[in-house]
């Protein structure tokens, strides 16, 4: 288990975040400037904070007040860059038996040739750098990372650069590491769709500040903030009025523009609170309108452009909403402008 409270000021950026993360995949998720880094490097030791505490099962690794800091040699940390690069004059078993060096000489090549045959290398293991493959690269580099046994293994955007065949084998290999190995995991990434492929606890991290943490997919359903909704990708974030409220019935009604909208109930909203609408695009159900007067949470719109995704249609509608749908949904429908979207009150959620 990590638990970290760092505080650190540089000119123009201030990086303040607490937080506790079991063993697992943990994912640090935010923009460019984020303070991602920042934190890895503390965590590593190649940084020290002004303030704080680090923990490491139960091993303080830093702690201001005590005047403690631990050398990044002695923090049993393993951290992986985002050029993940192998020594180029150092033939891949070498680079291995370097970072084996610590163990006595006979465990260092038992262990060596274990860790080549469980990530296929023992072909190659008389090669350099240059003359392996991509795919073996990669596999050599995150089985030098982990030869030494490390207690949390740290990863700064280790998919920089890599093609969508890569980052796939890449995956594989990082959730191989943790079943097998029981090797805790620290990622630092600004990309959302591998926070969901990889991370069982997230932490979303902007302008130095922690804005949540939890499991993806109830941070997904849930953002804490309107940050927190925008950083998520969020698209239909609209301003509102709670006009009604019904514990009992577990009902809620809310006022947009000049609709009114049926949620469920808002506990701890009062009358007249300006609230922010947060539905995901996929939660909306869109039709073409046929001339008929809109249903309940139905409103009319134009349908303003649509643009591809992988494996759906992203609609973009007059009020600044947002579905997103199926191609067949679609269809030959597309040139119709005037359509209905219908609001289910479970997907009504308030910030």
């Amino acid at each position: 288990m990590i638990q970290a409270k760092l505080s650190k000021r540089f000119a123009g950026f201030s990086l303040d975040v607490e937080f506790e993360s079991s063993a697992g995949i943990t994912v640090l998720f935010g923009p460019d400037g984020a303070g991602k880094t920042l934190v890895l490097d503390a965590i590593a030791g190649f940084a020290q904070p002004d303030a704080g505490r680090i923990l490491l099962d139960d091993v303080i690794l830093f702690d201001a007040a005590a005047r403690v800091n631990i050398p990044p040699q002695r923090r049993n940390c393993s951290y992986l860059f985002r050029n993940h690069s192998l020594f180029p004059h150092l033939t891949l078993r070498e680079n291995l038996m370097f970072a084996a060096v610590r163990r006595p000489r006979l465990e260092r090549h038992r262990r060596v040739n274990e860790i080549l045959e469980r990530f296929e290398l023992t072909g190659v293991s008389g090669e350099r750098a240059h003359q392996i493959s991509a795919s073996q690269r990669l596999r050599g580099s995150l089985a030098r990372v982990i030869i030494g046994g490390p207690r949390l293994l740290l990863l700064d955007q280790p998919w920089s650069g890599l093609d969508a065949t890569l980052r796939r084998e890449l995956h594989s290999l990082l959730r191989q590491i943790h079943t097998e190995f029981k090797i805790a995991m620290l990622l630092a990434t600004g990309d959302l769709e591998e926070c969901f492929e990889l991370a069982d606890e997230m932490l979303l991290l902007r302008e130095g500040r922690l804005l949540q943490a939890g499991e993806p997919r109830k941070i997904l359903d849930q953002p804490a903030s309107l940050d927190a909704a925008r950083m998520l990708g969020i698209p239909n974030l609209l301003e509102a009025e709670v006009i009604a409220l019904d514990p009992g019935r577990n009902s809620s009604r809310l006022r947009w523009q000049d609709q009114e909208l049926s949620g469920t109930y808002f506990p701890g909203r009062m009358l007249g609170d300006r609230v922010w609408l947060c539905m995901r695009a996929e939660e909306l159900r869109v039709s073409v309108h046929n001339g008929s007067k809109p249903g309940i949470n139905q409103v009319r719109a134009k349908l303003l452009r649509v643009s591809e995704k992988p494996q759906s249609l992203r609609l973009e509608f007059s009020g600044g909403i947002f579905a997103e749908v199926a191609p067949e949904t679609l269809a030959s429908r597309a040139s119709e402008k005037e359509w209905l979207i219908e609001f289910p009150p479970q997907a009504l959620r308030i910030l």
